[in-house]
């Protein structure tokens, strides 16, 4: 399956060509279309393997809803990681991949005020 398959809005689909993504990894194929109507998943992959993409690209597909604006001062979404290099890591591919989206994010570590970082 491509990446061209999937009914994503077209910002999140240059974000994705601007990385060169083509055709879907095993778990992005079996994750994404379930995600993006509305499932809910679990899923487990070896590192390397395309999962932050899995739940990334329908994260932004929801927040990408220009019919519901975002609320101010409120998060849309929230990101748990167990590590401060994973959460940077995703930080960035959401920044890569909805770079065309309206949207912000930040990364917040545990024990570490958020002006630091």
């Amino acid at each position: 399956m491509k990446f061209t398959d999937l009914d994503l809005p077209a910002e999140v689909m240059r974000g994705i060509e601007g990385v060169g993504f083509v055709d879907l990894t095993p778990v992005q194929e079996e994750s994404i279309p379930l995600a993006l109507a509305g499932r809910d998943v679990a899923a487990q992959a070896q590192t390397g393997t395309g999962k932050t993409a899995a739940f990334a690209l329908p994260i932004l597909d929801l927040l990408s809803d220009h019919d519901t604006p975002p609320q101010p001062l409120r998060p849309s979404a929230l990101v748990l990681t167990p590590t401060r290099e994973l959460a940077t890591q995703i930080d960035q591919s959401f920044r890569t991949y909805g770079k065309r989206l309206r949207l912000r994010s930040t990364v917040i570590f545990g024990g570490v005020g958020q002006g630091v970082g």
